[in-house]
Order: C-alpha cells, then structure tokens, then sequence
C-alpha cells in the first residue's frame, strides 16, 4: 500500500516516504488552552487522527506528539482576569480537551508536551541561533529571529515574501526589530506579563510561539523527522518560523512531509459568536447530538477542501449510523444463529477502501466503500448469509473501522423492552403465523403508538424504539 500525500512544501501529491522504514515522526500543532476547543479546532484533530490511522493501517508505526500551548499573550490575559496562577487557569482547558478528544473517538498522542515545560530547551535554541548569527537582543530585552541573515527562509514556498516585507504584518508591539519580516523569539518582560517569566542569559521574559513547537518536536522527534501537520492558517506564519529556526541551527532539513487541512464554515459563513454559529463540542452535545455524529460529519471531506458544518448535516450523520448500526446489529444476530458455513461471502471493499485512503486520504471514497460494502452485507443477508460469512463481514468492518472510527465506537445502549411491549409483540408473533393479517396490522400499530418499531424478516420480528 503505498502512500501518497500533499506535500505543502513541494505544493504536489507524492509518494510518502520516511526516514526509517514503518516508522513514523508525526508533530501535530496543539491547542492554545486558554478556553474550550471548537469545531473548527477538532476538524484540525480529527484529520490529523484520520492520516494517523492510516498511516498505522498502512503498516507503520507511529510516533504522535501534540503540543500544549499553555503560555502565550491569551493565557497570559485569561488567567490574570481570573485571578489565577497560569497554571492554575489552563488545567481546566487541557483537562476538558481530552476530555473531547475522548469523545470524538480521538487516539491519544505518544506525547503532550507543555510550553511551560521546556523552557530550557527554548533557551537552549536561542542560544544556539545567537551563536548562529541570527538573532538579535531589542532594547525592550526581546530577541528576534533576522529573516535577512537567513537566505533559506521561506521553504513552504506559499508566501509572497516581498509582501511580507512590505510591513503588512508588523505588529504594535513589535516597533523595535530590525526588520519587519523578524520574528520574535523571546518577548521581553512587560508587567502586563505579571508573573508569567523565566529567566534568560540576555534577560527575563518568555518564549514566542513560533520557537515552542520548534524545540518540543525536536527533542521528541529529532533534528529532522517526517511528517509535521495542522490547520492551513498555521502555514504562514507558524510553520515557514519553525523551519527558519530549526534548520538555521541544525543545517538539516527539518521535516519531509507537511500536510494542513482547509477551514471549516458553519452554514456557509465563517465561524463567529457575533454570529450564533460558534459552537464547542459541548454545545452540540447540548443540543442532543453525540461524538460519534460530529466525528463522522468533521470527517466526511477531504481535508483540503473547506468543509461546510451544517445541523442538515448532522441529521444526514446520525441517519447513516442507523443504516450500519443496523446492519452490524443484523450480521451479530446472522452470527449467533450458528447456522452451517456455505462459503458465501460479502464481497470485500477493502482494497477500495485501502487506495482512497492512499490517494491523499480520500475520504469520501473511503467512505462510499464502507457504505457499498453495508449494501452488499445487506444483500447477502437477505439471501441467507451464513454466520461464518457474517463473522467474516463483521471483521472486514472492523477493519475499516481502524481507520473510521465510528463504525463501533458510541454505539448507543440496547433499549430494555418494557413488558408491555413484548406481550404485544408476541400477541402479533402469533397472529402472523395464524396469518391473521389485520389482527397484526392492529398490533403493529398499536405498538407504533406506544413508540416502537416492528420489523419482519426471515429470523422472525424485532422491535426498535422509534426516534
């Protein structure tokens, strides 16, 4: 199975290669946890777990780190408004997303580093690049990367650099640096920073965003790795600032591979609580819709293409978990009937499914597959599938299911069925084998008033609670 991805560096699809053979350095940009996280921030997670499992169902192993983001200029304004200690302020945040990452069905990283946990290595890269020539110490106690003393910047290649020179991005705060394409490294202490501040060689303060991610996927990864991701606004800056600074140190290439999913819109527009249209996980669990609807929605487009979250799309969600909920439940039920192995099988979809996920992690037609292989599942069911062929479909589900994560994952809990109910289901039982028709009309009726559901097939009646 051979991979092949977007490359943001090269701007084309290639064949994904790796520094060691099955083996996997993957970096992912982490939340800032200085609030709860939003669709739009778990579309980004949700993609980075769907290329992870592929690339473990590919046959590789994975390393995944997921950085924290626990002190930057929102922390820093969030936890003083609160009266707290940063620490204090973020746990909350970081506690309730994996909490989220939990609830979506989200595999968990090998490591989580925090910010706030690798000052020295930030000082120790600092260093370095003063050693390197290219930084420089502000009047205010900042240090700057020098874009000009580094030929080699702009490798994504996305940016027009003469644009970027032009003073479009300089910041207020930011009127000391030599040029308006620097960056900040270090931010020198403000008391607007409070208490938030380390001590440094060239003077107290705390480290720019761009420098942490560098640091922490170096010591967890190495000076070069394969394959960095996140969402497409963390291209430019972010990502072109994280490779200045590691490769003007190391003279490596940092990373082989980057890949950045597109935005998401909620109903068309972008995602704002002026709006109405900002929601939070919570939010939509508050509204009665599950993990595994808003996973299978966030999923269900290439991630390069923008994704329009719409309610409709939810309902469409949450329908089509009923038709594989019942087909597994149909399979499971073909299963326990024990009946002898004829060899018939359900013809497979996994080498479908396999190539879109192969094909620059073709979602849709991963998915078409899945749902082909149901129809085909159902079909044979119908026809008489043995319980060895229905085993044997069950477990090419599971498969598919590696990488979908929603096929068996939140599966809602069997419904009790009331006394009441089954009394009246087997008055109906029986008068369809009297073959009194009407009398069983009237009893499917009557338990539809009462909120079930009757289904006849060759295995006899099953109820169902109606939604």
């Amino acid at each position: 199975m051979e991979l092949k991805f977007y490359n943001s560096m090269t701007r084309q699809i290639e064949p994904f290669k790796t520094l060691n053979p099955g083996e996997v350095g993957m970096y992912t940009c982490g939340p800032t946890v200085y609030n709860y996280a939003h669709i739009g921030n778990f579309r980004a997670y949700l993609f980075e777990d769907f290329l992870r499992r592929t690339l473990e169902f590919a046959g590789n192993n994975v390393k995944q780190v997921m950085n924290l983001t626990d002190v930057d200029d929102k922390t820093i304004r969030g936890s003083q408004a609160a009266g707290q200690a940063l620490k204090a302020y973020t746990k909350p945040y970081i506690e309730a997303f994996f909490a989220d990452l939990k609830t979506l069905n989200v595999e968990p990283a090998a490591v989580y580093p925090a910010a706030t946990d690798h000052i020295p290595e930030m000082l120790n890269l600092i260093s370095a690049l003063f050693d390197k020539g290219i930084a420089y110490k502000s009047d205010d106690g900042s240090v700057y990367f020098s874009v000009s003393k580094y030929e080699n910047y702009g490798k994504l290649a996305h940016i027009d650099r003469e644009a970027m020179r032009s003073g479009v991005r300089i910041n207020a705060d930011e009127y000391e640096k030599e040029g308006v394409g620097d960056f900040a490294l270090w931010k020198g202490w403000d008391e607007k920073d409070g208490d938030v501040v380390w001590d440094a060689p060239w003077g107290k303060g705390r480290p720019g965003w761009h420098l942490e991610c560098s640091a922490m996927s170096m010591k967890y990864l190495g000076e070069s790795f394969d394959l960095h991701t996140g969402g497409i606004d963390n291209l430019f800056p972010h990502h072109e600032n994280e490779i200045a600074q590691a490769e003007a140190v190391t003279g490596k290439p940092f990373v082989h591979t980057w890949m950045h999913c597109a935005h998401l819109r909620v109903n068309g527009q972008k995602m704002s609580k002026s709006l109405g249209n900002f929601f939070t996980l919570r939010d939509l669990q508050e509204k009665g819709y599950t993990g595994r609807e808003i996973r299978y929605v966030l999923l269900n487009a290439h991630y390069r293409q923008g994704l329009n979250f719409t309610f409709d799309a939810l309902s469409a969600a949450r329908a089509a978990l009923a038709r594989l909920d019942e087909c597994t439940d149909a399979l499971k039920a073909r299963v326990a009937t024990g009946t002898a192995d004829d060899g018939v099988r359900v013809p497979s979809q996994l080498e479908a499914f396999g190539n879109a996920l192969a094909d620059d992690l073709n979602a849709s037609e991963a998915f078409s597959a899945c749902f082909a292989f149901v129809r085909a599942a159902n079909a044979a069911l119908t026809a008489g599938l043995s319980a060895a062929g229905a085993q044997a479909a069950l477990d090419e589900l599971a498969q598919m299911d590696r990488v979908l994560g929603f096929i068996f994952f939140g599966r809602a809990e069997t419904t009790a069925i009331p006394a009441e109910i089954q009394a009246l289901a087997d008055e109906r039982a029986a008068a369809r084998a009297a073959k009194n028709w009407a009398e069983s009309d009237r009893l499917r009726d009557e338990l539809a008033a009462k909120g079930w559901q009757v289904r006849d097939s060759k295995e006899g009646q099953t109820l169902k609670p109606l939604a």
